[in-house]
């Protein structure tokens, strides 16, 4: 199989020949990278990952000044996300890569100001290199992913700033359905580009869940977030309905996985162990959904010894089974604090691992 095959075969739970391997190095693991290894592949060459993403959609270029929706106080070098005029204010050298986010819509108190605003057209995109790069990573055996992570939720609080969303949404307000229904349409029609340019695997997600528990309670999800989750997904399973959809949520996600299902989702990431027990959601979910992550990122991969992490993965692979289902990877980004021995012995325990 080409890693390509390998992967999809995982993914439809039909077994594969070999396990893939997947994480994602923060800055200061990135240079601990070639510091060890020099000059040549990075590290997802190196190490045989198995598929890589596209660009999406390029908006053509716009004059907006995104400045003008903050407060004084926003930082001289403030950076604003070009399609949507969010802030990320510089964290800081002991923050690393963190940043601070602000939200541009945060004081709006109408619904006149929320349609003045400059929101993005996707529909006026450039697509043309989309098909390209995907055929080109095919060419190389690779699966071809499309990343729309914050799909929904998250870019609509990133817009409005959380506590005034969830009091949007829990008064009823109409400004709650204008801006979750901007954001929806975008995604929408980023999520056709990506099917159509054909890649294997759309890669969504919203976080939903906190480490113990949801973040709203169910039964708002499903009014809010799961229908236009649903028309995401099928608007993309229109194009290309063998699309395989890999949905990202942090934290405690139980009571929503099958609405996750219900709306289309195939692939569930990550399975953090602080929050969910794989064994459990494998026995409950298994037979429906395959997995990503399931590799602790708050507690094995930065504290635990390299004979805790070759274990884990043992453990995890071992519960999915022959027939696959699980990308056993990091549940998030790997930090600073991780030591590279313990990055060394998760690639070692997925080489050794018999399919």
């Amino acid at each position: 199989m080409t890693p390509r095959e390998n992967l999809i075969s995982v993914y439809r739970r039909q077994g594969c020949e070999r396990i893939p391997v997947d994480f994602f190095l923060c800055p200061a693991l990135q240079k601990e990278y070639w510091r060890r290894y020099g000059e040549g592949p990075d590290y997802h060459d190196r190490f045989g990952f198995s598929g890589r993403g596209i660009d999406g959609p390029r908006l053509p270029e716009r004059e907006v000044n995104f400045r003008r929706y903050y407060a004084a106080d926003l930082k001289g070098d403030a950076s604003f996300d070009p399609a949507w005029g969010i802030a990320h204010e510089p964290g800081g050298e002991e923050a690393h890569h963190f940043i601070r986010m602000r939200h541009p819509l945060a004081s709006f108190d109408s619904l006149e100001q929320l349609q003045a605003y400059p929101w993005p057209d996707f529909a006026a995109a450039d697509t043309s290199h989309m098909h390209g790069q995907a055929e080109e990573l095919r060419r190389r055996g690779l699966a071809v992913h499309g990343w729309m992570a914050c799909t929904v939720w998250e870019t609509a609080w990133y817009l409005r700033g959380m506590e005034p969303l969830m009091m949007d949404m829990l008064e009823e307000s109409p400004m709650a359905t204008f801006v979750l229904d901007q954001v929806t349409e975008q995604a929408v029609v980023r999520a056709r580009a990506f099917a159509r340019a054909g890649v294997d695997i759309l890669c969504l997600g919203d976080d939903v869940g906190m480490q113990s528990s949801l973040m709203i309670k169910a039964e708002c999800y499903r009014d809010w977030l799961k229908p236009r989750l649903a028309r995401v997904i099928a608007a993309a399973r229109a194009e290309n309905p063998e699309l395989l959809v890999w949905y990202h949520s942090c934290g405690h996600v139980l009571p929503v996985i099958d609405d996750l299902i219900e709306a289309g989702v195939n692939i569930l990431n990550p399975i953090q162990p602080e929050s969910m027990d794989f064994a459990e959601v494998h026995a409950r979910w298994g037979d429906r959904l395959s997995f990503h992550g399931t590799l602790g990122t708050q507690r094995i991969m930065p504290f635990g010894t390299p004979a805790d992490v070759r274990a884990t993965v043992h453990r995890n692979l071992s519960l999915a089974g022959k027939k696959g289902g699980l990308v056993c990877a990091p549940t998030h980004m790997l930090e600073p604090e991780v030591p590279w021995e313990n990055i060394e012995a998760y690639l070692a325990a997925c080489r050794e691992f018999e399919a």
